[in-house]
């Protein structure tokens, strides 16, 4: 489009100097050869873009699209943490505050979703006043105006601090948390997972009922839950350089695997490829993880889905495949149990 409209700006702006009459007849043929190129050039330009159209209105497209944004957010997400790992007298010291002292809740100025985070504004503010901040509301989640987006308390250590509301500091901490209409992946990871997790509810409806589609979007649900198997998950309290400490709103593991498979499995009643799919997909994930709990949430999944399918296939043939898949997705767990 930038191309078209740039073509057709520089073909008025030639047909402008162009003059003819009795007395003096002028044509920039340099400028009148350019255009002409370059109109030429819009041609290829014509069959490229309805080339990437017919191609971007595919749905392997859009599926493969939105896996790879997830996926890079996962690779820079997941290095990048909020100050340093607080040690553990630190972390002893914020959970007590939490369990002992008073906190005062910081309302939302406006309602909408939290895009992003700036975490060394948030240290750095605890550090300052001597504080302990909570987040009330993660990444991705809505902030309804007037509800409670953090918490914050004294250290222990500033104990005069005076815990009641103050305008400039509401509005101070209020713009450390980006808040839109809409959501987005840059630091929202579930979101990826839940628009992926859409398309296969819309496939599996039945006005659609396109089952080829939401086994497509299981395989890459599997690679993206795979990916952030293969990370740590750094601790919720974060200590900064200057002493702030902020307690991290953040999902666990268990949350995402939730996230990507529950509504598919439930979507999915007595579909045998889904429930097939889906045991494939956990057992990707599995082979992702050593971790032990991170198999307890996994082994849940296997667990689940054997048992809907049992209780919502018609055939024995089909049950009999499931548990027979559900077993050969449990094998993956032997070496750890």
């Amino acid at each position: 489009l930038g191309y078209f409209v740039s073509v057709f700006a520089f073909c008025l702006l030639v047909l402008r100097v162009i003059r003819g009459g009795d007395e003096i007849k002028f044509v920039p043929s340099l400028a009148v050869m350019t255009g002409l190129l370059l109109a030429i050039g819009g041609v290829v330009v014509l069959i490229f873009f309805i080339h990437h159209i017919a191609d971007s209105l595919q749905i392997t497209t859009i599926i493969g699209s939105i896996v790879h944004d997830t996926v890079e957010a996962v690779e820079r997400l997941f290095p990048e943490e909020m100050g340093r790992a607080a040690e553990s007298d630190e972390r002893a010291d914020v959970w007590q505050a939490a369990a002992d002292q008073r906190w005062l809740k910081i309302p939302a100025l406006k309602s909408g979703y939290v895009r992003s985070v700036d975490t060394d504004a948030a240290l750095e503010f605890a550090g300052e006043n001597g504080l302990i901040l909570r987040m009330e509301i993660g990444i991705g989640q809505f902030a309804g105006r007037g509800g409670s987006l953090l918490a914050l308390t004294h250290d222990g250590e500033n104990e005069d601090f005076d815990l009641v509301d103050d305008e400039e500091r509401v509005k101070k901490l209020n713009r450390i948390f980006s808040i839109d209409n809409r959501r987005t992946i840059e630091q929202d990871i579930g979101f990826g997972i839940g628009q992926i997790v859409d398309i296969a509810l819309k496939a599996l409806s039945p006005g659609v009922n396109d089952t080829t589609t939401a086994i497509t979007c299981v395989d890459f649900l599997g690679v993206i839950v795979g990916e952030i198997a293969r990370r740590e998950f750094p601790p919720k309290v974060r200590a900064g350089k200057n002493g702030g400490r902020v307690i991290v709103a953040t999902p666990d593991f268990g949350e995402y695997v939730e996230t990507a498979f529950d509504q598919i499995r439930i979507s999915g009643k007595a579909n045998l490829a889904i429930f097939e799919h889906l045991l494939q997909a956990i057992t990707f994930v599995a082979e992702c993880t050593h971790d032990g709990f991170r198999h307890d949430a996994l082994l849940k999944q296997i667990d689940l889905t054997e048992e809907f399918a049992s209780s919502t296939l018609e055939t024995e043939y089909e049950k009999e495949k499931v548990r027979l898949k559900a077993v050969d997705a449990r094998k993956v767990f032997e070496p750890i149990i």
